[in-house]
């Protein structure tokens, strides 16, 4: 009993290892994004202190660097109008917090109230969710913290305004391109796809249902980032659009959009291949030609990737997956017929929405597949 009880561990080991390279990847790749805006919301929080403690004289400012944190975050897309959004959530919040305090104190009925006014002016004024929820959150700081304690009520919003035109003045002076954040993403993702159909070409070839596990495990890893790229897009073409310097960005903001719905489909159909690939695995099938087909999507995924990251042309991808396209005829695979003809059938599929990924319109990724 010791045996099976040991190998069970070994590969329990093996997968989570698997699993622990992919969430290091991605933590890797947010460190680096994260990495300069934390660095330049650091440098502003801690200026907009010292403006207020040294240039206003209040003893303990810390609604300042606090606004300043709140509106910049550790995101590079720095909107100027939600940066300006959460300043005024976050001032307007403090103001009605020092009015409830200093008309009726502090207290449980106090709290209720000043989340009420700050939420409800906060819809009155705008849609942002974050406005309505820094406005209240801040409102309960204020009402909670003894004003004897701090610069007094006063001194507290005028912080607060400090730290919001420390925000406001990075995210005008910082500018971002629009389709940066989205094209890493992009890469990132495609990347992804590229090394779970790599492992699970390398399954197939070899016949190792470990390795179809690891590709599976993969894949199922992977949706983070895809939803951040949908949303950073989405958030992107959002901003293009009213936008005067940003609206030029909108066709390949388009473009980025369409490619990420599709690579969300290529990696869910993935995810069936790898659990279709496994059932297969585990039941003697081996296949050279599938397995050199699938490596073929692989490689065609990560060279889409690195064109959609860098804004270069995707004719380099459209050529490899053209050139895979010759080998997925169902009707042309070995014994064992339907299981490998299942997998050729998915493939087809997942081709077809990297085609689109692309740039190439359904009627001509069809038109490939039936030559």
């Amino acid at each position: 009993m010791s045996e099976p009880r040991s190998g069970t561990d070994r590969l329990d080991l093996r997968r989570l290892l698997v699993l622990v390279r992919q969430r290091l990847r991605g933590g890797r790749r947010r460190v680096r994004a994260a990495a300069l805006p934390v660095l330049v919301a650091a440098v502003a929080a801690g200026l907009s202190w010292a403006v207020a403690h040294y240039g206003l004289g209040h003893a303990q400012p810390f609604f300042a660097p606090i606004a300043t944190w709140v509106c910049l975050g550790f995101s590079a897309d720095r909107e100027v109008r939600k940066v300006a959004e959460l300043a005024f959530g976050v001032t307007l919040g403090v103001g009605l917090g020092e009015l409830v305090a200093h008309l009726i104190g502090a207290g449980v009925f106090s709290i209720m109230l000043v989340i009420v006014l700050g939420a409800l002016l906060a819809r009155f004024v705008d849609r942002g969710q974050m406005l309505t929820i820094q406005a209240g959150v801040q409102g309960i700081v204020i009402v909670a913290l003894p004003v004897a304690a701090i610069d007094g009520p006063t001194g507290r919003v005028t912080d607060a305004l400090v730290g919001g035109s420390f925000a406001l003045l990075v995210a005008v002076l910082t500018p971002q391109d629009a389709r940066r954040r989205a094209g890493q993403l992009a890469a990132a993702s495609l990347s992804d796809l590229s090394q779970m159909l790599g492992t699970a070409a390398k399954g197939l070839r070899e016949g190792d249902p470990e390795r179809m596990r690891d590709a599976l495990a993969l894949g199922r890893s992977t949706q983070g980032t895809l939803d951040d790229w949908s949303s950073v897009v989405r958030n992107a073409m959002q901003s293009a659009r009213i936008s005067p310097t940003a609206r030029r960005y909108l066709p390949e903001l388009a473009r980025l959009q369409r490619a990420s719905t599709l690579t969300d489909r290529a990696m869910r159909n993935a995810r069936v291949i790898a659990r279709r690939g496994l059932a297969a695995v585990e039941q003697g099938v081996q296949d050279h030609r599938v397995a050199d087909a699938l490596h073929g999507l692989a490689v065609a995924a990560g060279r889409l990737g690195e064109a959609l990251g860098s804004g270069r042309n995707t004719a380099d991808a459209s050529q490899v997956l053209a050139l895979v396209t010759a080998e997925l005829d169902p009707d042309d695979v070995e014994d064992p017929g339907w299981q490998l003809q299942t997998l050729v059938i998915l493939m087809r599929s997942l081709t077809i929405d990297l085609l689109q990924a692309a740039g190439l319109s359904a009627a001509e990724a069809n038109h490939l597949l039936t030559r």
